[in-house]
């Protein structure tokens, strides 16, 4: 439970507090899971063969993550929309899931595009069907989703849903790159740090009351630093860095370390090839490994974007990057997920599991 009590001792304010410890209805108690989660056999690589990017990416992932073949999903997706309708999105997701046994806990589909079905990002509606109400009203509450904080090592065992992620591919070259990053991070510890910007932009920081006080985690050889800035730069160890911007300058600047998690809190950062704000893709060309960002206007709920502590408290007990991030989003309809799925820096770490979490040495 060391973990749990790091948290709390940091956590910023008492109702964050009582979120991790699960008496808050807005939080569910995540027990730590005693199975070394996600595993390659557990992963489905979906490739639009009509799309040579995806078809040369997705083979290079299968084989740098060991994914067993019979995984591997062939779909076609002719036009490279950025937005696709919910009738073509449901015939594509049958074709999908007819190939998946029981074992499949997680998608992830090699393309940049579509990354929307209608106002829904296409990771949720994959993962957990198509939210038409959400589309009725994109300010409105979003669908509670059942992985939230959770402790489950099996979404589809536990709940019935394949979390699901984005592998990008508009560069076969920084493709390839995020893959062996995210191959890289399980092989040590760095010393790193993470970064919570309290920015000037009030409407983008709803946020800011989740993110942890600044402290030094020995254990994890990790500095939290919750600042108020817009941005940072020329800094060489970022394990974290979360902030509300529209565009988040400097990113040139920085030095991502491999399994870095980073993303803004803004209306369309998950219009990955829109114009209008600094697209989510700008975080794992700087060096990130995974990222998040909303496909339609979501307004501010800090619901519908990743929560600080509930990612910290499961990426350092060894989850990987999509399991960490679809835990931290309450509400993910209109959010897309982004990266490695399978990056994981704290997994093969010195601490073992101990009564159900990762213990920390004494």
């Amino acid at each position: 439970m060391l973990i749990r009590h790091y948290l709390l001792m940091i956590c910023m304010a008492c109702h964050c507090a009582l979120a991790l410890a699960g008496e808050s209805p807005y939080f569910a108690a995540a027990a730590r899971q005693t199975s070394d989660g996600l595993q390659p056999a557990n992963v489905a690589v979906v490739i639009n063969d009509d799309d040579a990017h995806s078809v040369e990416v997705g083979e290079y992932y299968r084989n740098a993550r060991n994914i067993p073949a019979k995984n591997v999903v062939h779909v076609r997706i002719p036009e490279s929309r950025h937005n696709i309708p919910v009738a073509e999105f449901n015939r594509l997701k049958r074709q999908i899931e007819m190939h998946l046994d029981k074992d499949i806990q997680a998608i992830v589909m090699v393309w940049t595009a579509p990354y929307a079905v209608e106002c829904n990002s296409i990771t949720s509606a994959m993962t957990l069907g198509f939210d038409a109400a959400q589309c009725r009203k994109t300010c409105a509450p979003g669908k509670p989703s059942p992985y939230f904080n959770s402790s489950s090592a099996h979404p589809y065992t536990d709940f019935g849903i394949r979390i699901s992620m984005l592998l990008p591919t508009d560069s076969v070259i920084q493709a390839k790159s995020l893959i062996d990053r995210g191959k890289l991070s399980g092989f040590s510890v760095p010393a790193a740090s993470a970064y919570f910007l309290v920015t000037s932009d009030a409407s983008r920081d709803s946020r800011a009351s989740f993110f942890p006080k600044s402290a030094h985690l020995p254990q994890f050889k990790l500095d939290i630093k919750t600042i108020k800035a817009n941005s940072i730069e020329g800094v060489n160890d970022i394990m974290f860095y979360l902030t509300g911007l529209s565009s988040v300058p400097g990113l040139d600047t920085l030095h991502f370390l491999p399994g870095a998690l980073a993303d803004h809190l803004t209306s369309s950062g998950g219009d990955l090839l829109g114009t209008g704000q600094m697209s989510s893709l700008r975080w794992l060309e700087a060096g990130a490994t995974a990222s998040y960002g909303t496909v339609s206007e979501p307004c501010n709920y800090p619901q519908k974007f990743p929560n600080a502590m509930v990612l910290l408290e499961h990426y350092l007990s060894g989850e990987s990057a999509i399991e960490a991030y679809w835990k931290s989003v309450a509400w993910p309809s209109q959010g897309v997920f982004i990266g490695e799925p399978l990056a994981s820096p704290y997994r093969h770490s010195q601490w073992a599991p101990a009564s159900g979490m990762r213990s920390l040495p004494k």
